[in-house]
């Protein structure tokens, strides 16, 4: 927790013609998750962010998933990210960087963050599938894209090798799970200080 001892948590929602979603959040959490979004799926890759980042995460969802699961997955990768930029504030006292090289099984992804205030997505991830369960791949950048964009972090994601879609997209969110709790963690030598020599990382 920061040396303020402000707790950093935010609680957001979002509703459109195509979605409604309610997030809660706790950065400095014990990794619990209450997810519910429609898509199994997803679901399970938001219990292992949780869980990897020790963050909590609390997402209620519903939407038009009788057209595609588009809509629900992007506005949730929204609506998290958003609820992360308010939960970190002026960003002060943090890491900043995170990065880590993440194995499951034969599949070993990277993925590295600046939590700078500058989102911006790289992604190199090819699947060898085109659904993972009842979920498209393609779907797994557009959530990566949206959640970048709106938590205001630079994020790089590139699985180097794998055959198996399941075990890329679950390294994939295990890595930025992992950078997320690396990045977002207090660094007392900063002593409370943007970690910046421009003093801002809003942007």
């Amino acid at each position: 927790m920061p040396a303020n001892d402000k707790p950093r948590a935010a609680e957001l929602s979002r509703k459109t013609a195509e979605t409604e979603v309610r997030v809660r959040l706790v950065v400095d959490g014990q990794g619990r998750a209450d997810v519910s979004t429609g898509i199994g799926f997803l679901d399970h890759m938001l219990d292992l962010l949780a869980r990897h980042a020790l963050i909590d995460i609390e997402v209620k969802a519903t939407g038009d998933l009788h057209v595609d699961m588009h809509h629900t997955t992007e506005d949730v990768g929204i609506v998290l990210g958003q609820a992360l930029a308010e939960a970190l504030g002026a960003r002060a006292g943090i890491v900043r960087y995170g990065s880590v090289h993440l194995p499951m099984d034969e599949t070993l992804s990277r993925v590295a963050i600046d939590v700078s205030g500058r989102p911006f997505l790289v992604w190199k991830v090819a699947f060898p599938t085109q659904k993972i369960g009842e979920m498209d791949t393609e779907l797994m950048r557009e959530w990566f894209q949206a959640f970048a964009q709106n938590a205001g972090i630079t994020l790089h994601a590139e699985c180097l090798y794998g055959e198996n879609s399941h075990h890329i997209a679950e390294s994939l969110f295990k890595g930025l799970a992992r950078a997320l709790r690396q990045a977002v963690a207090v660094d007392p030598r900063e002593a409370g200080r943007v970690p910046s020599t421009k003093g801002s990382l809003r942007g």
